[in-house]
């Protein structure tokens, strides 16, 4: 923990009377829990202070939290904070550049240190988890509530999988105790985070039976923009059935290629083993070692990909 540089977001949030936090596209619940629980514990500690929750749609995750809607005069004189966001193109809402001063939190690695303050943790288990490291370094300025707890845990709880992602630590685990302790059901929470649509479910079993496995470990899964009609699923709810393949004997590391009405692939990408974010940088992507998202134009590329992962794969067995 770099109390020093939580010393300077300190500083620069009492610094500002008008405090805009962003999170990235296509939000999942560490996104909206790091930037919700900030919310959440700045409102309480500065009440005098304008708070803004900046981006567009939750996506399904409404019952976590909602936006404000703002403006582009917001931002005058305004610090902004984006949390969960490792490249500035993901970032969600416009205008998070045009603010007195930019501070980047987040847990991915540091490919693009965008922003006046930058403060990465790659150690740590999600954005949500750094969020409570800022409290603990701040605890005789900061006031942590039972809203704040609640996103902070359901941050944590959808980065690393339930506790079961390599990423989890004692020091995760010490977090979340602490914050189950604050007025929130964490059952019901949990159950929220797990309910999956008929739609999904169905998906799941097509998911499931038809997952291509090489002799490497290596599975892919192709969801065309006919399969996810037969189905009635969104893009936006295949992040439900990522997981999935990881489950099944034999499996190393995988993609799910969800095609997307522009006729090219969003590439879901997950590794038991292998560190896979450089095969998803060099194919407009990027993320953790081990959980990663790209882009390819076509299914030529998603062959490319998979190749690449068949090499890393042969490398991890030997």
């Amino acid at each position: 923990m770099n109390e020093a540089i939580f010393t300077e977001i300190l500083t620069a949030i009492k610094e500002h009377q008008t405090i805009i936090i962003h999170r990235h596209q296509r939000p999942d619940p560490d996104a909206l829990g790091s930037q919700g629980g900030l919310y959440e514990l700045l409102k309480a500690s500065f009440p005098e202070k304008r708070l803004l929750k900046a981006g567009g749609s939750v996506e399904g995750l409404a019952f976590l939290s909602e936006m404000d809607q703002v403006e582009a005069a917001d931002y005058k004189d305004a610090l902004v904070i984006v949390t969960d966001t490792a490249n500035s193109p993901r970032i969600s809402g416009e205008n998070y550049s045009k603010g007195d001063m930019l501070i980047k939190i987040d847990h991915h690695p540091n490919d693009e240190p965008y922003g006046d303050l930058v403060y990465v943790n790659t150690e740590a288990s999600s954005c949500s988890e750094i969020i409570v490291d800022f409290y603990h370094a701040c605890q005789s300025e900061l006031t942590m509530t039972d809203e704040a707890a609640r996103l902070l845990y359901a941050g944590i709880v959808g980065d690393t999988g339930r506790f079961l992602y390599p990423a989890t630590t004692s020091h995760t685990l010490k977090i979340a105790a602490e914050l189950m302790d604050y007025s929130f059901s964490a059952t019901a929470l949990n159950n929220q985070l797990n309910t999956m649509s008929k739609a999904v479910a169905h998906l799941s079993g097509y998911v499931l039976q038809n997952i291509k496995v090489d002799e490497n470990g290596v599975g892919n899964v192709l969801l065309t923009n006919e399969i996810l009609k037969e189905f009635g699923v969104a893009d936006s709810e295949t992040a439900a059935i990522v997981s999935l393949p990881g489950s099944v004997e034999g499996i190393l590391m995988w993609g799910i290629f969800v095609e997307q009405e522009e006729g090219y692939f969003r590439c879901r990408l997950r590794s038991k083993g292998p560190a896979i974010n450089e095969v998803a940088k060099r194919h407009h992507g990027g993320g953790h070692p081990l959980a990663s998202g790209a882009n390819a134009k076509d299914r030529e590329e998603i062959a490319e990909i998979l190749t690449e992962f068949e090499a890393l794969a042969i490398e991890w067995n030997q």
